[in-house]
């Protein structure tokens, strides 16, 4: 499959968290509300089924029914990336093709983890999945789960495949981000997409296209407002911005002494706002009552600095 020519990915797609009733079963309730919450607050996409997702852990029952209920209520009114990273290639495959089902835009992979793969193996690897896919692909830089880094000369080697869309860098590497950037002006049509808040405006400011933003799905309309201020030139609004986006941050990481701390808290925020649970997937427990009273402070905190900005 060529990718059109007229689909290109730009702007803030919220890595959706996934809505919960229990370890294994989908809120559809909560990932209703989830979803009218960050299209109000003006998103260009939604990424579901990625790390902020915890799309690893999800039984493929879940993922599919996942799938198929934010297709359905999206109902093209923006794109849906749709993450399906897996340590097995068919079953990759098969979310591929669940996800082209449903109508989905662009397969989000990340590098396949636990057995490392050499640099020439990745190149093979997402030549051969772009090849093989009935949607295009946006390969995934995330070293910090997948233990492996995607060099530049890999990213050389395989982002001009037809069917390769884009690439979301989750690295936090600003030079290296800056170099992607440089290389992709070699490929007239392809964009970069930023993963972590802090970074997300100087990577616009530096020619990104968009931000794969966690805290817009506490606060959508910051993140879009902060993209359209970069995007115009309005270094006073972003300046603004960029520090309420850095409290938010600062929110989530809380002291960031282990991994899950950040999906746990964005949980717990969305239930402040009565959007959704906090269950996570197993192994991973709530924060203590103690913690959550510190995040509903912190969300109100957030508020009332948007509503003066």
């Amino acid at each position: 499959m060529n990718v059109d020519s007229r689909l290109s990915l730009h702007g803030i797609f919220p890595p959706m968290v996934t809505p919960l009733n229990g370890p294994d079963s989908l809120d559809m309730a909560g990932t209703e509300r989830l979803i009218e919450h960050m299209l109000a607050g003006g998103v260009h996409g939604l990424f579901i089924l990625g790390t902020t997702g915890e799309g690893p852990g999800l039984s493929y029952r879940v993922r599919r029914e996942l799938i198929q209920h934010v297709c359905t209520q999206v109902n093209e009114r923006v794109s849906v990336l749709v993450g399906v990273t897996d340590t097995s290639h068919a079953d990759l495959k098969q979310m591929i093709q669940t996800a082209a089902e449903h109508g989905a835009v662009a397969a989000v992979v990340a590098p396949p983890y636990y057995s490392i793969p050499s640099q020439e193996e990745l190149v093979s690897y997402y030549r051969r999945v772009a090849d093989e896919s009935p949607l295009p692909i946006v390969p995934y830089n995330m070293p910090s789960c997948t233990k492996v880094h995607i060099e530049l000369d890999t990213l050389r080697k395989m982002i001009g495949h037809p069917n390769i869309l884009a690439y979301k860098d989750s690295s936090g590497r600003m030079l290296y981000f800056q170099q992607v950037l440089h290389l992709l002006k070699e490929f007239p049509g392809k964009t970069a997409l930023m993963g972590p808040d802090e970074l997300l405006t100087q990577a616009l400011l530096l020619g990104g296209h968009g931000g794969i933003s966690g805290g817009a799905n506490l606060f959508p309309r910051l993140y879009v407002d902060l993209y359209d201020a970069a995007m115009s030139g309005d270094l006073l609004t972003l300046r603004r911005l960029q520090a309420i986006v850095i409290q938010v941050s600062s929110m989530l990481t809380g002291d960031g002494s282990y991994g899950s701390i950040i999906i746990k808290n964005l949980k717990s925020g969305l239930s402040c706002l009565n959007i959704c649970d906090n269950h996570l997937t197993e192994p991973f427990g709530r924060i203590d009552d103690e913690a959550f009273d510190a995040m509903r402070r912190c969300v109100s905190e957030v508020e009332c600095q948007l509503a003066s900005v």
